[in-house]
């Protein structure tokens, strides 16, 4: 039976399984341990900037705890990149907030920053100024980071980074995760790297770390008896997998090579074909860790999105379209969007194409036949 080629699988580094035997053998198999904070040593060492770490079960557990440091309370408005995934809206709706969302810009095909200038002014003249932006890093690639922070400055809004998807994605050469007054990146099964389940949350101070593993633990007070002041979470990583997070650690420099390799072998694909092409960095300033390579198909291609995801299934070759803007989901109809059609254009024609660190050689020449067979490629 041919192999499936999947988006984004897990790749396991062999090291694993050593952190793990080490939760068992202290018999921590519970959300603390050594697993836990050396993962969090791990990555404040190699994000740097000075930033603490909190390790959580879900990047989506990471906004959530990042909103309520916000201080995001019942009816406040809440600045959202619309094309994304839903977790980076969600947790707004969790604290009761209304979700405000904004545009992509073509560069990077994150949040424009004339809409959220749009949006922060909407807000203002509703009595109710934003209490947070969430600026993310779609598929790895950072998005305008100074315009951004040029509109945080101005307004006194906080940023929160969604860096979900961009471990070790840069600009500028400094590692995303450092950007945000508070960051978020995840570690699902499908991320750069992984572990199992599971996400944390960067911070630029102590306390705010301190906080957010207080919530994380049920905000449980410093009392012998159980004595709550605040409403907590069971939102702390697991012991063990934080153990297959530090085995992954150890790979994530090859990881993101990988990952760039396979974006490049998209590129020489496509290069003969300018109704094809890759989302990529617009400058030097930007470094990817292309966590998904994402085409963008031309209307005047002569094959439609749905026409070529049909073919790669018939081949056993997992793609995807990329993410529905949430401006157009149901959930969130009647939500206020500000900025052009862009992203919806995006959806329209964007095609995730499969990215895994572990794709060999023979994948890429089955991907290959498939835009042979459409004759998309000359």
């Amino acid at each position: 039976m041919r192999k499936k080629i999947w988006l984004s699988s897990p790749h396991m580094g062999g090291s694993e399984m050593k952190y793990i035997q080490e939760a068992f053998d202290e018999n921590l198999i519970a959300p603390l341990g050594s697993n836990v904070n050396g993962l969090e040593r791990d990555l404040e060492t190699y994000l740097g900037e000075g930033v603490y770490v909190a390790a959580l079960s879900s990047g989506t557990a990471a906004l959530h705890i990042a909103l309520i440091l916000s201080g995001v309370e019942r009816g406040d408005f809440v600045i959202c990149q619309s094309l994304t995934f839903s977790a980076s809206a969600n947790p707004i709706v969790y604290l009761g907030a209304h979700p405000i969302f904004v545009d992509s810009e073509k560069d990077t095909w994150n949040l424009c920053p004339n809409a959220v200038e749009d949006a922060i002014k909407f807000g203002i003249s509703k009595g109710k100024k934003p209490k947070a932006i969430i600026a993310v890093c779609l598929y790895g690639m950072p998005y305008k980071v100074e315009e951004i922070q040029a509109l945080s400055l101005r307004y006194d809004i906080p940023v929160i980074e969604d860096s979900a998807e961009a471990l070790g994605s840069r600009y500028k050469n400094q590692k995303c995760g450092t950007f945000g007054d508070l960051s978020v990146i995840s570690f699902n099964g499908n991320k750069i790297i992984t572990t199992s389940v599971g996400g944390c949350l960067t911070a630029k101070n102590e306390e705010f770390k301190n906080k957010a593993v207080f919530l994380a633990t049920q905000a449980k007070d410093n009392a012998v008896h159980y004595e709550h002041t605040s409403i907590g979470y069971n939102y702390r990583m697991s012991n063990i997998c934080a153990g297959i997070g530090r085995g992954q650690m150890e790979m994530l420099k090859e990881r993101i090579n990988q990952r760039r390799a396979n974006h490049q072998f998209y590129k020489k694909l496509f290069q003969d074909n300018p109704l094809l092409t890759l989302h990529t960095e617009p400058t030097a300033d930007y470094f990817s860790n292309h966590w998904l390579s994402v085409a963008y198909l031309s209307p005047e291609l002569g094959i439609t999105r749905a026409e070529l995801i049909q073919e790669f299934t018939n081949q056993e070759i997992e793609t995807r379209p990329i993410w529905k803007p949430m401006h157009l989901q149901p959930i969130f109809k009647n939500t206020v969007f500000f900025g052009s059609d862009l992203s919806e254009k995006l959806f329209s024609n964007g095609l995730c194409l499969p990215s895994g660190s572990n794709l060999s050689d023979a994948d890429r020449n089955r991907i290959a036949k498939v835009f042979d067979i459409v004759k998309m490629i000359k």
